[in-house]
Parts: structure tokens; C-alpha cells; sequence
């Protein structure tokens, strides 16, 4: 592994630091996705153009900086050098309202939809940062930087109410945290075992359209994906199911989660396509990705 030097205190540069920790470190931010993320609404950056983002601050340029930082992450984050506090939000969930129809198991909430919702249930500023731009800028319990002044947030930098601050609430909201086709898979390096619980599901054979449940492991961790592009291996066009325990002593299967639908890092997959959609909604391809209705 090469050994990366640079010059400055610690917290200075973020943004030359975290590029080169994520090559090599593997976590894929190549200069696409640092192109892509710049056009998007999670561009909170002063360069940034939705309806949120910040206007004046010192290293407020910086556009990775409100999600991931080089040094001093959240280590019980399950993303990659997390820079921000996980929520310890008590949520209501989609199974609290006792569907009939709903399959599978409900965890509490966690695995990468806490990263989602430490902005998007409103509870802290979406500025409070571990380790903010510039020298003495870390806290581990999170501060946010002073000076700095947003446009389309109130004062106190929480989202902002509508259909994307959705609180603690998650009733009306997609599950999360539940075993994809109501459970019934797991999976040894490239083998699927079991079958879905619930045949109105993508399951292990493919459909017509060449939809299939994948499994592989990938640095001795255990991944699923529900394959929609026909490329091989994972891709970020895949729906992408995140790996839980549902039944302890290690015995983890496929979950539906936050970021199983949308990537965070591109905004578009047409013109067709909002909220970071990994497949377009164009004719209902998202849902008809897992679902066989």
C-alpha cells in the first residue's frame, strides 16, 4: 500500500485527504461520482444549487465534507469514514401498523438507512459535523461549524419540512430493515441457499427480463443484490439489498434498505427520475424490480 503524505493540521484539506483514503481504501469515489455529487441536491456546498445548501463559511466549498471525512469518523457507522453522529432516533416502522400482507422480519432501524436518516428525520442539523473543514475542527459528538449560513434551512440547520424531513415516523414510508421476499435466503461466498418466502418477489430464477436475486462475498463479507442491469457483479444500477442477522448467531440474509433504492450519489437515471433513484420510475421499473405484480 503506498503511503500518502500531505502537509497541514489535521481537518485541513478534507477534500484532497478523503480522495485519496477512498483509493485506497477501495470505497469508490472516483472522479465521476465527485462530478455526479456536484450537480445533485446533496450538494450542500456554496457551490451547490437546490433549494438547500450553504451560502458562507470557512471551508463551506467543500461538498464530500457533510457526509464522509478522512480522519476521525464514526467507526459504528456502516459507510464508508462517516463524518456525522448516527441518529438515536426511536422510530415507528412500516410493521407497527400490522399489515396483513407484510412478510418477513422488521429490525430496528440501522445498517446504512441511520446514515440516511441522520439528515432526513430532522433531528440534527444537517452541518453538525465530526470532524468540520480546517484546523481544531474535530468533536466526536458532532458541532456544527461556526460562521456559516444557509439558504432554505432555518437557524437551527434542520431540514426543512416536506416529503424529505420524514422524522421518526416511518409508517408511511417504504420498509426498512425488513428481509427482502419475506425471507428464506442466505448465502455462502457465490451460492444462494433457500428460496423467498414470498413468491410476489424476484427470487433466486430469473424473469423474463433477467431479474435475479445475486449472492457473493466480497472482503470476506457476505453481499446481495437484486440483479436489474444484467451486468456482472454488483453494480450501483443494481437494487442492492444490505446484509442482516434476522435470526442470530450469524445467520444473515438479504435487507431492504434506505439505499437498496437510491444512491446517493447521482441524482438521475433519466429525465423521468427523481429522489436518487438506482433504477428510473419511468413504467414503475423501481418497484417492479423486486416485486412481481
Amino acid at each position: 500500500m503506498e503511503t500518502i503524505k500531505t502537509q497541514g493540521s489535521k481537518g485541513r484539506g478534507v477534500m484532497r485527504w478523503l480522495t485519496a483514503a477512498a483509493l485506497v481504501l477501495g470505497v469508490g469515489f472516483s472522479a465521476g461520482a465527485y462530478a455526479g455529487i456536484s450537480a445533485t441536491k446533496h450538494n450542500l456546498s456554496t457551490s451547490g444549487t437546490g433549494t438547500n445548501h450553504v451560502t458562507a463559511g470557512t471551508g463551506a466549498d467543500q461538498i464530500c465534507v457533510f457526509c464522509h471525512t478522512p480522519h476521525g469518523a464514526d467507526t459504528s457507522a456502516p459507510v464508508p469514514l462517516w463524518n456525522k453522529k448516527l441518529p438515536a432516533t426511536t422510530y415507528q416502522t412500516y410493521d407497527q401498523l400490522n399489515t396483513s400482507t407484510l412478510d418477513g422480519k422488521v429490525l430496528s432501524v440501522g445498517s446504512v438507512s441511520l446514515a440516511c436518516l441522520s439528515c432526513h428525520d430532522g433531528t440534527q442539523a444537517m452541518d453538525n459535523l465530526i470532524n468540520a473543514p480546517g484546523a481544531g475542527g474535530w468533536d466526536p459528538a458532532g458541532a456544527r461549524p461556526a460562521g456559516w449560513t444557509w439558504t432554505g434551512v432555518g437557524a437551527d440547520g434542520l431540514m426543512p419540512a416536506g416529503i424529505t424531513n420524514i422524522g421518526a415516523d416511518l409508517r408511511n414510508d417504504h420498509p426498512i430493515g425488513i428481509q427482502y421476499c419475506g425471507g428464506g435466503l442466505s448465502g455462502t461466498g457465490t451460492t444462494l441457499s433457500g428460496s423467498c418466502n414470498d413468491g410476489d418477489f424476484i427470487g433466486t430464477t430469473a424473469d423474463g427480463s433477467g431479474r435475479v436475486v445475486k449472492t457473493a462475498s466480497i472482503n470476506t463479507n457476505q453481499v446481495f443484490w437484486v440483479e436489474v442491469n444484467g451486468s456482472t457483479g454488483r453494480q450501483k444500477d443494481d437494487i442492492v439489498l444490505y446484509t442482516r442477522d434476522f435470526v442470530g448467531s450469524g445467520g444473515v440474509g438479504p435487507s431492504v434498505e434506505c439505499a437498496s433504492c437510491h444512491d446517493p450519489h447521482v441524482e438521475s437515471k433519466g429525465s423521468d427520475n427523481i429522489a436518487f433513484m438506482r433504477v428510473t420510475t419511468a413504467g414503475s421499473q423501481i418497484c417492479l424490480s423486486c416485486h412481481v405484480k
